[in-house]
């Protein structure tokens, strides 16, 4: 019998959740989790997958168009970036922005039209508190955002779509005030080496069972591998067979199918992947060099 993980309830469970509060009426997910007849709670599981598959595909082309954009900051000397294209969806352009956040390690506002305002959604990094970037910008520009708010690392405003030139300019002025070079390089931290003898499914599958979080992320580990094999899986990912020290695992790095070098060093953790009825361990590789 299968037992839902942490894992489950983050990666699989909340974003159809998530989906049909951007695409469609959040009101389906809360149906779904309390409602006590298992045909009916199926059916909109389905619905909610679809939702999903819909909101990955907006995102992916919204993140194709995002692409041209990311050059005026990569190998440029922007500390922030504020990007907007009229087709945008309202309920996707936070995904937009954590993603090109996490790719430039630079505070992201990415804007949707809304009639004649622009909404924006914003991921900030470590450094920078990203409600207090707004209302700073505000106090300097009254008039400017009609309304914001959020927290240090997400946030939103609203302004009007003659206002995103002024912003753009703003919201650079302050990261510059308030951030360093040294704060837009991005640090990874990790739990160190771990020695292939302790790379176990028992291992991971301890680690699983614990709940990570904001504060007490979950442990990552740095490691030398030979690629032994790669292929791309659900046209975005790649699975990999990698080798250490005698020793051969199975791999996948999700979110890239860019072809790795025959060898790598890796930030990786620990999973237990579950197929047909057999568990075996995995490593999820999250960043390559």
């Amino acid at each position: 019998m299968r037992q839902a993980t942490a894992y489950d309830l983050g990666f699989a469970v909340g974003p159809r959740l998530n989906a049909a509060g951007r695409l469609d009426d959040m009101s389906l997910g809360i149906a779904c989790l309390t409602c006590d007849d298992a045909a009916e709670a199926a059916a909109m599981a389905v619905k909610l997958d679809r939702l999903n598959r819909e909101r990955r595909e907006i995102e992916g082309e919204m993140q194709a168009s995002a692409l041209a954009m990311i050059a005026q900051v990569e190998g440029g000397d922007a500390y922030t970036l504020s990007i907007h294209r009229p087709e945008w969806h309202q309920g996707v352009v936070g995904l937009l922005a954590s993603r090109v956040k996490d790719r430039l390690h630079r505070p992201v506002f990415a804007f949707a039209a809304d009639g004649g305002k622009l909404k924006g959604s914003g991921r900030s990094i470590a450094a920078l508190h990203l409600r207090d970037a707004l209302d700073l910008v505000d106090k300097r520009n009254p008039g400017l955002l009609e309304r914001f708010g959020g927290h240090a690392a997400a946030a939103g405003c609203t302004l009007r779509a003659e206002g995103l030139e002024l912003f753009r300019a703003q919201f650079e002025a302050v990261a510059r005030e308030r951030l360093t070079p040294a704060d837009l390089s991005q640090r990874i931290e990790t739990d160190g080496e771990l020695d292939p003898a302790d790379m176990s499914r028992d291992f991971a599958q301890l680690l699983r069972g614990h709940v990570w979080g904001q504060g007490f992320p979950e442990p990552r580990f740095l490691g030398n591998f030979k690629v032994e094999d790669q292929r791309v899986v659900g046209e975005r990912h790649l699975k990999l067979a990698l080798s250490c020290r005698g020793r051969r695992f199975s791999a996948i790095r999700f979110g890239s199918a860019d072809a790795l070098a025959g060898e790598i060093r890796a930030v990786y953790r620990l999973d237990v992947n579950e197929y047909r009825g057999d568990s075996t361990l995995q490593l999820v590789v999250e960043h390559v060099q």
